[in-house]
């Protein structure tokens, strides 16, 4: 007497398993943000290259009272051609000491960047959403997100205090350029304006904005 062939049975409860174990493999960073920090990566390191000595920014005997208020002018035109790596790292410096100093402000105002960044511009087309048991459209998700920002620059005092330390930091950079000859500078002028430092703002910006449009479409 020959025994049965034994059937295959499946299990839901295996399917389901299998199903959030490869759910959780998937990578939860998406391309368009790999992409964003492959990008912001690059532009920095190519910015922080063509950074001038510090050495060369703070020597003493290049410091001289302007004669008057073109020839300011015209000294921190062209030092900031020539220093704006250093003069951008210093106002930096100074956003990043005034929200040290405010780990308050620090915390809503990263807080605020990861809202736009995984609710918004980097979240997947196929996944809305879901807050509260309600789905939000794209065009709801941008505007709740409009007016948190709105909410936080204006109506808190994150938005007094990076303008704070902003004026402080262009203050000292124009300080400095005015007092700074440019005499023994080799400027060259042939170099684009936005090129070096700045430079990742119009491609990561754009690529991310292009990114979010094909996401969202």
């Amino acid at each position: 007497m020959s025994s049965s062939p034994t059937l295959p049975i499946s299990s839901p409860l295996a399917n389901h398993s299998s199903t959030v174990s490869s759910q959780s493999q998937s990578p939860i960073a998406t391309p368009a943000l790999r992409s964003f920090v492959s990008r912001l990566t690059t532009s920095l390191r190519h910015g922080f290259s063509q950074r001038r000595p510090w050495t060369e920014l703070l020597d003493r005997n290049s410091m001289s009272k302007p004669e008057s208020l073109s020839e300011a002018y015209s000294r921190i035109r062209k030092n900031f051609n020539y220093f704006r790596v250093n003069y951008v790292t210093l106002i930096a410096i100074a956003l990043a000491l005034s929200l040290v100093t405010h780990p308050f402000s620090l915390l809503v105002l990263i807080g605020l960047l990861a809202s736009w960044f995984f609710l918004y511009l980097f979240r997947p087309s196929d996944q809305p959403l879901v807050l509260f048991g309600r789905t939000f459209s794209d065009r709801e998700t941008l505007g709740i997100l409009v007016v948190l920002t709105v909410f936080v620059i204006f109506l808190t005092t994150v938005g007094s205090l990076l303008i704070s330390a902003l004026m402080v930091g262009l203050a000292i950079v124009c300080a400095h350029g005015a007092f700074r000859l440019p005499e023994d500078l080799f400027l060259d002028d042939q170099e684009p304006a936005n090129a070096g430092f700045l430079s990742f703002l119009g491609g990561a910006a754009s690529s991310a904005a292009a990114s979010a449009a094909v996401s969202h479409v």
